[in-house]
């Protein structure tokens, strides 16, 4: 399989370019960032439209920025090149109309806000244990470079949450007030998530319910940018039985 990374020079598209070197079914055919010419044995171009044409790949990866993945997205589709992105920042607005564009045709995006097996398999945890468990906070944890809050492991978990128990009664309100505004951190529905952004820290997250005389704390680190690589590659080598714009990695990971 011919693959193009788009951000090959970023902390995760180097991990890409090193995962995808080192699988044997796989060729690196170049990457798309800022600079051009051959870097570190990479053939680099600055505009993706003109690396497909001059590599021709079967597949792009994009981890960018959030700023130009739609964008992105809609170059491979013009082209009829199938891509999985890893870049979050993408609303559901964006989402959604990107799977009204592509469901006519013979072409496939993955979007997963994260790839690690464990990070997809805590939010497969979240979603069994909100039906249990109907009161939850999520706490996210990223190096203070990232641009996005929340994180869209953060969103992409409160939307599982919100799924799994969408035909339970209404949970009780409670009034309270924030004396510093931001406090509670922001909501998605009834779910407050928190993001902390410090040096020191990959990407984590908790995911906390609560019922009286006790908790449960479902809690995922990613302590290396390598802990993705398999569920990038899993990805790639998948990418051709999808169809559709496909929105996380726990479609290709369960069955149920």
């Amino acid at each position: 399989m011919r693959v193009l990374v788009c951000g090959a020079r970023g902390k995760m598209g180097k991990e890409v370019v090193n995962a995808v070197r080192a699988t044997e079914e796989m060729e690196l055919v170049g990457g798309v960032d800022t600079a051009k010419g051959q870097v570190d044995g990479i053939e680099l171009y600055d505009d993706l439209a003109e690396a497909i044409r001059q590599t021709k790949p079967d597949v792009v990866v994009d981890f960018t920025r959030p700023d130009v993945v739609l964008k992105h997205i809609k170059i491979c589709y013009d082209f009829n090149v199938r891509v999985v992105v890893g870049t979050t920042g993408l609303s559901e607005v964006e989402i959604q109309k990107l799977k009204e564009e592509a469901k006519k045709d013979d072409w496939a995006a993955l979007i997963a806000p994260n790839f690690a097996i464990g990070a997809v398999l805590m939010m497969k945890f979240a979603s069994k244990a909100a039906r249990f468990f109907p009161k939850v906070e999520i706490i996210e944890y990223h190096h203070d470079q990232k641009k996005d809050a929340p994180s869209g492991t953060a969103i992409k978990t409160a939307e599982m949450i919100l799924e799994a128990r969408r035909e339970e009664s209404e949970l009780p309100k409670h009034e309270e007030w924030e004396k510093i505004p931001g406090a509670r951190g922001g909501k998605l529905e009834d779910i407050n998530i928190h993001s902390i952004r410090l040096p020191g820290y990959v990407a984590h997250q908790e995911v906390i319910f609560g019922l009286p005389g006790q908790s449960l704390i479902i809690r995922h680190d990613s302590t290396n940018r390598e802990s993705f690589m398999p569920g990038v590659i899993l990805a790639i080598r998948k990418i051709h039985e999808l169809k559709g714009v496909i929105y996380g990695l726990e479609h290709i990971l369960f069955q149920d």
